[in-house]
C-alpha cells in the first residue's frame, strides 16, 4: 500500500531537503500550508501520516494537533511534529499539560514520573508530544535519521493494516495490495499510473486541474511539463479498455472521474 505523507508547515520550502529524501523513500508526499488544507486531505482519506511545523497559515501547528486528537476519526491518525527548534524556556504555559507520575501518552504507556518543568514554561517539543505527536524531529537533525524515524513511527502505528479497496463501476483499486482489477482481472499500471488513479478514485465528480495531479501524483517539487499528466491519463484510459470512459476531460483545466449512473443526475 502506498503511504500518503502531507507535510504541514506555513512555509514547505524550508523542509526541502527532508521532504526530497522522503519522496526519494518512495511515499506519496502532499504539502499543506492551512489547517483547513489538512481537514480536507483527511476528509478525502488521503493522508496517512502528518508532519506537522509549528506554524501552519492560519494557525500554530500545536492548535492543529490538539484538535486532530480530540476528533474520534483522526485520534489515531500518526502525527509527527518538525521544528527549527525545540522552543525550550520560550514557550507560553501549555494548559492542562502535565508530567505527574501515571500520565498516559498515546502508544507508549506509562510516563515515569520527571522534574516539573519551571514554572510557566513548557518546552515546544515536550507539548508536542503532550499534545499527541508521535514523534518530534529537528529541521537541523540528520536527514537520514529523520526519515528512519517516520519509517518507525509507521512501524508502531501502521501494523497490520485493514485492507482498502476503492471501487467504482467495473473497476477496483486495492489500496493494501496496490493492485487494480477491471472486470475482476487484474490490469498492471506502473506506480505513477496507480497514484494517478488513486486520486481520481478519491475525488469522484470534481474537476481535478493539472497542477493539482501534479501536485498530487508528482510531488510539489516536480519542475517538469503540466503536460506529462496528459501522457499518463492517455495510457492510464489504454488500460483500463472501456472503463476509460470513466475518466471526463475538462478542456483547459484536467479532468473528472464521473462513477456510473451520476451523469444521469447532473
Amino acid at each position: 500500500m502506498r503511504i500518503n505523507i502531507v507535510y504541514a508547515a506555513r512555509d514547505p520550502n524550508r523542509a526541502g531537503s527532508l521532504l526530497e529524501a522522503v519522496a526519494r523513500s518512495g511515499f506519496t508526499l502532499t504539502t499543506a500550508q492551512r489547517g483547513k488544507e489538512v481537514m480536507g486531505l483527511l476528509g478525502q482519506r488521503s493522508c496517512d501520516v502528518l508532519i506537522v511545523a509549528a506554524q501552519l497559515a492560519d494557525e500554530e501547528g500545536l492548535a492543529l494537533v490538539k484538535s486532530l486528537r480530540s476528533r474520534g476519526p483522526t485520534r489515531q491518525l500518526p502525527i509527527i511534529a518538525l521544528l527549527e527548534h525545540d522552543g525550550s524556556g520560550a514557550a507560553p504555559p501549555i494548559a492542562g499539560f502535565g508530567t505527574a507520575a501515571g500520565q498516559i501518552r498515546r502508544d507508549h504507556g506509562p510516563v515515569a514520573p520527571s522534574p516539573a518543568p519551571s514554572a510557566g514554561k513548557v518546552s515546544l517539543r515536550l507539548a508536542f508530544f503532550q499534545a499527541g505527536a508521535d514523534e518530534c524531529l529537528m529541521l537541523n537533525q540528520d536527514i537520514a535519521e529523520s526519515v528512519a524515524r517516520i519509517k518507525a513511527v509507521l512501524r508502531r502505528t501502521m501494523t497490520n493494516p485493514a485492507e482498502e479497496v476503492i471501487k467504482t463501476g467495473p473497476v477496483e483499486l486495492n489500496l493494501t495490495s496496490y493492485t487494480l482489477h477491471v472486470n475482476g482481472k487484474e490490469v498492471p499500471l506502473t506506480s505513477k499510473e496507480l497514484d494517478l488513479l488513486y486520486v481520481l478514485l478519491s475525488s469522484p465528480n470534481r474537476v481535478l486541474s493539472r497542477p493539482y495531479l501534479i501536485e498530487r501524483v508528482w510531488g510539489y517539487n516536480y519542475f517538469g511539463s503540466p503536460r506529462t499528466v496528459d501522457v499518463h491519463v492517455r495510457r492510464l484510459r489504454e488500460k483500463l479498455g472501456k472503463a476509460a470512459k470513466l475518466i471526463h476531460t475538462i478542456p483547459c483545466v484536467g479532468y473528472k472521474l464521473i462513477p456510473p449512473g451520476s451523469e444521469l443526475s447532473r
